[in-house]
């Protein structure tokens, strides 16, 4: 299959099926945040590191055409490193974020430390989610399936996702990658609104985790408030099949159709 970005140097080129469920000419949240883990994965490290937490400011709607990259450190340490990753359309930022790398190091923790267990279907005993209601070509990159409620139907929701398609020409997709990917489907899992009759687009997304996600499926447990004046958040606890591994955070803008 062919993938979402292909790189050369600090240009990207961005497939057609990029595009999300607001606007054909924009991409989904989920493609901009796979290719900016991407990025800062690339940056090297003094020590072995991992991604603790991603914050991505979605400045400008993402376009489904050529972007930049830009990427810098902003602190290096001996168990730190944050990352500061530009994508730019036409010499226009349109997302601006940090991401932050913990060292990995062996802890040998309390026997009363453990993953917290999910108590939901794991992903093969879930229902099949088409995910028709997302309306978005990047769900096609997409399997879904849920163990509580269903996408796009209103309250709360716990769904299951798994990348299927190559995002970055030439590397694999990575753990962190599968969780962002996921995460940005949120406001999707647990709408507290009607699709049809209310946009709730994220402005910014942030994921933290604890440690990565083990195997290729990682569960959305999200729920979303409302408030009275326009904004909203979307919340989701990310697990895989061995446990709650992080959570996710989207700020959403409410408006009617």
């Amino acid at each position: 299959m062919e993938p979402i970005f292909r790189v050369d140097g600090d240009r990207v080129v961005t497939s057609p099926d990029a595009a999300g469920p607001w606007d054909p000419r924009m991409q989904h949240g989920s493609a901009p945040a796979a290719l900016v883990v991407w990025a800062a994965e690339a940056v090297p490290t003094p020590v072995p590191m991992r991604i603790a937490r991603v914050t991505i400011d979605l400045m400008r709607p993402v376009p489904v055409a050529p972007l930049t990259v830009e990427r810098e450190v902003l602190r290096e340490g001996r168990k730190i490193q944050l990352c500061g990753v530009r994508l730019l359309a036409d010499g226009v930022v349109v997302v601006s974020a940090s991401v932050l790398k913990i060292k990995r190091q062996a802890a040998e923790l309390p026997p009363d430390i453990a993953a917290v267990p999910v108590d939901l279907p794991g992903p093969d005993a879930s229902m099949v989610e088409p995910g028709n209601l997302a309306g978005s070509p990047f769900v096609k990159c997409i399997s879904m399936r849920a163990a509580r409620g269903r996408f796009g139907q209103m309250g709360p929701g716990a769904i299951w996702f798994r990348v299927d398609r190559p995002l970055i020409a030439g590397a694999a997709v990575s753990q962190a990658m599968r969780a962002v990917v996921a995460s940005d489907f949120s406001n999707g899992t647990s709408p507290a609104l009607d699709f049809r009759n209310w946009t709730f687009i994220n402005a910014d997304l942030t994921v933290s985790m604890a440690r990565e996600p083990i195997g290729d499926w990682v569960l959305l447990d999200g729920e979303t408030w409302i408030g009275p004046d326009g904004a909203g958040l979307a919340m989701s606890r990310l697990a895989d099949q061995h446990g709650y591994f992080g959570r996710a955070v989207q700020s959403l803008v409410i408006e009617p159709r």
